[in-house]
């Protein structure tokens, strides 16, 4: 099978936006899930999804703000995501995030 399992542009397109807000929703729905926890899992995080967003918008001559694009991805300024959900990372989801940095 195909990369685009032989859908059009448009199906594929919309398809691809589909699961993107249903990952965002995700996100917000599961706020305990540090971003920290995904980077250890995952290699990415919302800070990723962020940036990703802001430079598909740059690509596309869209003016978006990192910060935009991180409270579209959050769903509320990164500021007040911070303060409500975000914990200090332990001591160990710091070393393991270490020793999956190349070259550190």
């Amino acid at each position: 099978m195909t990369e685009t399992a032989g859908l059009d542009e448009r199906t594929r397109t919309e398809l691809e936006a589909a699961a993107f807000r249903t990952l965002v929703k995700h996100f917000r729905a599961h706020p305990e899930v540090q971003n920290i926890d995904l980077m250890n899992l995952a290699d990415f995080c919302r800070n990723c999804l962020s940036k990703w967003y802001r430079a598909a918008a740059e690509e596309r001559g869209v003016d978006l703000t990192y910060e935009q694009a991180r409270e579209i991805v959050y769903g509320m300024p990164y500021a007040d995501w911070k303060a409500q959900h975000q914990t200090e990372a332990t001591a160990e989801q710091k070393a393991r995030f270490a020793e999956r940095q190349p070259g550190d």
